[in-house]
């Protein structure tokens, strides 16, 4: 078990820059298993991050072949996939293994995978994935805590998802891109990590477009080749870098940032006073003065992300006023208050009048348990963190805590510091280059 000794009290200055997106990385890996036998598939600007070393693991346990060349390149080559079964030890360890459920109907006609871990963020349904691979030919079962799929051929269909999905989505693509005739995906995710995948399909030779109004259109093709694709940037890394450098009255710049991935933060960042300016270079994001409190509520893209939401909750304990947090995502994404108020926050549930649930949330709200979780927070503001001893419990509460303690004057201790890593590179190696004082014990 990992930790954390963080003396805050410090402002961050310098630069950091971004690898290529935790939520986009694993997921085109996976992909450019749907390759012929022409070579490698090679991917640039991997981060080295936990998730990406996972999903290694598995394709090597599949037979496929990952090596490094170069410091972000990884090449990949599925030719030898002689699986279709993943073994239960990655079930726990990322939500990856359902996204190997097309690759594996499209090599082997069946698949057998765990059923995922990944962060405790409450329920997430992958309902909207079986019914998708169901509409298309295939035929799912759960047994023994694991997802048993088969086809004798898979085709293209219209489906339209009852709830947005980021990862159903990607599910669907993956499944369309090779199967007979052409698909429909209405009410598909919009987010750029989805455009990532899509961009590198169609350079393997997929027919894909985005129509208006959510829709995605697919046209299978025979057979899919090798490509060079370069992963997008990792949006979440930019808000966590940017967070920091305000709440500790700091002034960085996070290069590589994109301002286009970014807009619904920036929005946000103007409504309570935060600086930033865009350039060449990427954002610089500093503290200009007091912070203003503003209400946010997370949407799908585009808008605020529901990764960046305890990373915003974080960042208006500076602000002055009370902020209202809602979170109509996932149905229990606020495990980080307590720990938070450990830290000397002032954060209360707040019941919210909603009228018409179904039309706000995104997530199952037939289910009168996770409707009847708290959606909502008020954050009182301006408060002090004071140093404490906690636990992280997942990558997103690991970021926001260290955020936290690096505005505490005096030692934090944060242990299990180790889950950071599932989507970190080097988290608190960066900080320390702008002047966090971090000492980290394995």
């Amino acid at each position: 078990m990992s930790k954390y000794i963080i003396h805050g009290g410090k402002s961050l200055q310098g630069s950091v820059r971004l690898g290529g997106a935790k939520n986009a990385s694993y997921k085109l890996m996976i992909a450019s298993l749907l390759a012929d036998c022409k070579g490698e598939s090679r991917l640039l600007n991997f981060s080295h991050i936990e998730d990406v070393k996972i999903t290694r693991d598995v394709i090597d346990s599949l037979g496929g072949v990952t090596r490094n060349a170069g410091e972000r390149t990884i090449f990949i080559n599925a030719c030898d996939l002689k699986t279709a079964v993943i073994r239960d030890e990655f079930g726990p360890k990322s939500r990856a293994s359902t996204m190997f459920i097309p690759v594996l109907l499209h090599r082997f006609g069946r698949a057998s995978v765990p059923l995922p871990g990944g962060d405790k963020i409450g329920k997430r349904s992958l309902g909207r994935h079986f019914e998708g691979l169901e509409a298309m030919g295939a035929k799912i079962r759960l047994s023994n805590n694991r997802i048993e799929a088969e086809t004798k051929q898979l085709i293209g269909t219209e489906y339209e998802f009852e709830k947005n999905s980021h990862t159903g989505t990607e599910t669907l693509l993956m499944t369309a891109v090779l199967a007979k005739g052409k698909t429909v995906l209405k009410n598909a995710a919009q987010e750029p990590e989805v455009d990532d995948l899509i961009e590198l399909l169609n350079l393997m030779g997929g027919r894909i477009r985005r129509r208006p109004g959510k829709v995605i259109e697919i046209v299978g093709v025979d057979h899919l080749e090798p490509t060079i694709f370069k992963i997008m940037p990792d949006r979440n890394e930019a808000v966590s870098y940017a967070v920091a450098a305000l709440v500790t009255k700091g002034d960085i710049i996070v290069e590589n940032a994109n301002p286009e991935h970014l807009s619904a933060f920036l929005d946000k960042l103007e409504e309570i006073n935060a600086g930033y300016e865009i350039g060449k270079y990427g954002i610089r994001f500093y503290y200009k003065g007091p912070l203003i409190a503003a209400d946010m509520e997370t949407q799908s893209h585009p808008g605020f992300m529901t990764d960046w939401q305890p990373l915003w909750t974080v960042l208006v304990t500076q602000a002055k006023g009370d902020s209202i947090v809602h979170e109509t995502i996932f149905p229990s994404r606020f495990q980080h208050v307590e720990g938070l108020n450990k830290l000397g926050a002032n954060i209360e549930y707040t019941p919210l009048e909603v009228t018409k649930p179904d039309n706000v949330y995104n997530f199952d709200t037939s289910d009168k348990d996770l409707l009847d979780l708290p959606h909502a927070v008020t954050v009182h503001g301006p408060t002090s963190f004071q140093p404490q001893t906690l636990e992280v419990y997942d990558l997103r509460s690991g970021a926001t805590f260290t955020i936290a303690a690096l505005a505490a004057k005096g030692k934090t201790i944060l242990e299990k510091v180790e889950l950071i890593n599932r989507g970190y590179e080097s988290f608190a190696d960066r900080l320390i280059s702008m002047g966090a004082d971090i000492t980290t014990i394995d």
